[in-house]
């Protein structure tokens, strides 16, 4: 497998140009606290700007920014490795210290398949997976909503 290094930029490129119309707010959130709460959002707006992976609920009340990633192309998906994350909500910019997790992109107009897994991810998708160091657990599914150059 070839593994070259790109920035969330870049992944944002590759959406770009391989891309249409972007679809509207098709994410799907799902939150475990460490208490044992659960939680869906849906209809979360996905959007890519300055190198930043935006999250943001229906009501926009409450978005996560994925600022900080280390990104590399696997096959015809983009994988990133997030390290830094802020949650804005209820007027406040709140730090989320990231234990793990991966992001990965689709930027083609194909469904393809995660490497050595029988997941998909959707034309334009993104699937998320992270936990924090606090012990919150989250994954999002859902298809790009914007790109900013």
């Amino acid at each position: 497998m070839i593994c070259r290094t790109v920035s969330i930029a870049t992944a944002a490129l590759l959406l770009v140009v391989g891309s249409g119309a972007m679809a509207g707010a098709t994410g799907t959130a799902k939150v475990w606290q460490h208490d044992g709460t659960e939680k869906t959002y849906r209809n979360i707006s996905i959007r890519i700007a300055r190198q930043e992976l935006a999250l943001t609920t229906p009501d926009g009340l409450g978005t996560l920014v994925i600022g900080k990633a280390a990104c590399m192309k696997q096959g015809a998906l983009v994988e990133c490795l997030p390290y830094d994350a802020t949650l804005f909500q209820n007027g406040q910019k709140r730090r989320i210290a990231l234990r793990s997790g991966s992001v990965w992109l689709n930027p083609t107009t194909s469904a393809q398949l995660l490497p050595d897994s029988s997941a998909q991810v959707q034309p334009h998708g993104v699937l998320i997976s992270a936990s924090s160091k606090a012990g919150t657990f989250f994954s999002l599914t859902g298809t790009v909503d914007e790109v900013q150059k």
